[in-house]
């Protein structure tokens, strides 16, 4: 076992709190529990800073950044008098960039701010977990309290022949030394739509096949605008399929898909699993430890981040939590908080706010229209295009829609989802709405600044009520 503590890596009256895992979560719970006086074991295995920084939102969002600007150039031509284009001309040195972006990222928000904390030690190896506390390595670590935060890796499905391919995850991608010249991409989630978008931008062709539609998660007309712009871009998109099986040559990638009851063969020079996430448990001896898991192996916890252990807490994508790197680092703190002073903190997700950064990006906080009937409510809804609001008229750009969902006999606002260009920017209006239980009309009366992507909520809220085609610019 490797020492980059502050203090004595086993101090012989122990520590208050282990921390097993150091990326986002663990990190999140460390400094908490250090900022409360707590004695902190931090115990990382890998490459520090985990999952985000290193191989997820980081990475990731400059590369899709990278491809909007490809994008943007090409589409000036909307703006009469325009032309314009852009090319990829060094796939590797955009690669480097993005690695020497993660790097510093790494060391500023992560292996630098360990000096700035004296309660924690950073120990780095492979934990355990047996019944009675943490052996990191071979060495017993002891705890008062524990929490897991060792996240999660790409999942892979169940394909037939999918073990004998070379294929690439949402890692791997965005670590090609070559652009492939063609990309079956198998999942249409978040990540899907993300690396397909950005993938077709830089001039690849992009096949997507899913199960279900594009971003089922999201409200059927949302998908269904966002397809359209997919198409329109070139991207290929085969929904509602089963997977057969899929093979590999010296030519590329196969997959076969049932549509119907009628088969399909889908070829390409390279393959992209991006099916969602799968926690990493197998390491950690739970059963042993008494520590319930789910059917997919995420870790169990309350509301209170407890798991079935007393004394043993999780947080982050190695639980049945939401999948988000801000509600691990949240779910992390209320874990180290409840660890130290009695479990008093609720882990509350009612008001959520999500974003999936396509072009345009998808945003959206609260119940859908169909979870809120699945809760009981009587709803009403709004949906105004975008071609209702300014801001996108001047910006020539009216790809997207608002949708609101309230309740039907109060008003009261239930959720909500946005589809814009940067629509990513507006949906914190949207979560502050509903987390001071707004109505629609309130909405639809507070004064926002005009000639703003946010007033599109304005909007949707005033059409709750009226035809917001037949108002006039600023009209409230």
């Amino acid at each position: 076992m490797t020492d980059y503590g502050i203090r004595d890596a086993s101090p012989k009256d122990g520590y208050d709190l282990a921390v097993v895992g150091a990326g986002s979560a663990g990190f999140s719970a460390a400094i908490a529990a250090a900022e409360q006086g707590a004695k902190v074991a931090l115990i990382g295995h890998g490459t520090i800073g985990g999952t985000c920084v290193n191989v997820g939102c980081v990475p990731s969002k400059t590369m899709i950044r990278a491809a909007e600007a490809l994008h943007g150039a090409r589409v000036a031509s909307r703006f009469p008098g325009l032309a314009g284009d852009a090319q990829l001309t060094d796939w590797r040195r955009l690669i480097a960039a993005k690695d020497e972006l993660v790097g510093v990222l790494r060391q500023k928000k992560y292996t630098d701010l360990l000096p700035e904390y004296d309660g924690i030690t950073y120990l780095k190896g492979r934990a355990r977990l047996n019944g009675a506390g943490v052996i990191v390595d071979d060495t017993p670590i002891a705890a008062g309290r524990v929490i897991i935060a060792i996240g999660g890796r790409p999942a892979v499905p169940p394909i037939p022949g999918i073990e004998k391919l070379n294929y690439l995850t949402s890692t791997s991608l965005l670590e090609l030394e070559d652009l492939p010249k063609s990309l079956i991409v198998i999942g249409g989630g978040y990540i899907g739509a993300e690396l397909a978008q950005m993938m077709r931008r830089m001039g690849v062709e992009v096949t997507v096949v899913c199960r279900s539609r594009l971003l089922p998660q999201v409200e059927p007309e949302v998908s269904a605008a966002l397809s359209d712009a997919f198409r329109f871009e070139g991207i290929r998109l085969i929904c509602g399929i089963t997977y057969d099986a899929c093979r590999e040559d010296e030519t590329g990638v196969t997959v076969c898909v049932e549509d119907r009851g009628k088969r399909h063969e889908f070829r390409a020079e390279r393959l992209l699993v991006a099916t969602g996430r799968t926690p990493n448990t197998e390491a950690l001896e739970l059963a042993d430890a008494g520590i319930a898991q789910d059917a997919h192996g995420a870790i169990i916890v309350d509301d209170r981040m407890r798991t079935s252990k007393a004394g043993v807490y999780a947080a982050g994508d190695v639980t049945d939590r939401d999948q988000y790197v801000y509600m691990a680092a949240y779910g992390a703190r209320l874990a180290a908080l409840n660890a130290l002073n009695g479990d008093s903190l609720a882990y509350d997700n009612s008001v959520m706010p999500w974003v999936v950064f396509t072009d345009p990006q998808v945003a959206g906080v609260g119940l859908t229209e169909a979870a809120a009937v699945g809760h009981g409510f009587t709803v009403k809804t709004s949906v105004i295009s975008l071609d209702q609001v300014p801001r996108a008229l001047a910006a020539r750009d009216t790809r997207g829609l608002v949708k609101l969902v309230a309740d039907a006999d109060t008003g009261l606002l239930l959720g909500g989802q946005i589809l814009a260009p940067e629509g990513a920017d507006s949906i914190q209006t949207l979560a502050l709405a509903l987390k001071y239980g707004m109505t629609a009309d309130a909405l639809g009366e507070t004064i926002f600044p005009y000639l703003t992507t946010v007033e599109a909520l304005k909007l949707a809220a005033q059409g709750f009520r009226k035809d917001v085609a037949k108002l006039s610019c600023c009209a409230g």
